[in-house]
């Protein structure tokens, strides 16, 4: 009855704040992949047997930003959806197909943004 599980690409530096939201996710039953930073979250995208349906990354990220990262992501993947998580969510503006979570959220908070993101199985 269940089909695949959709994959989550989580970009964090934060070692326990990834942690945390790999936890959540995969007790959600998403596949993750983790990137500790933006070069291995590119490493990723290039790899074209990966299947990604979201990445969610920090905005603030020590070798390039998030919206940076999504910037050459999406010229890998055109279509992949975005989510941002940032402490100034207020503060982010974001293209289309791209959304902000803001830190902390709760665990249905981001059940909900994910499971929104993600297309129709």
């Amino acid at each position: 009855m269940s089909s695949t599980p959709s994959t989550i690409l989580v970009v964090e530096d934060d070692n326990i704040v990834r942690m945390l939201i790999v936890d959540v996710l995969e007790e959600l039953e998403f596949t993750v992949l983790e990137a500790a930073d933006a070069e291995q979250a590119l490493a990723f995208a290039q790899n074209r047997d990966e299947v990604i349906s979201l990445m969610m990354t920090d905005v603030g990220l020590p070798d390039m930003d998030g919206k940076q990262l999504a910037t050459k992501v999406r010229e890998l993947r055109p279509a992949l959806p975005i989510l941002f998580a940032s402490g100034y969510a207020d503060n982010i503006d974001v293209p289309a197909g791209m959304q902000v979570i803001g830190k902390p959220f709760s665990i249905d908070q981001l059940r909900d943004k994910v499971k929104s993101m993600l297309p129709a199985a």
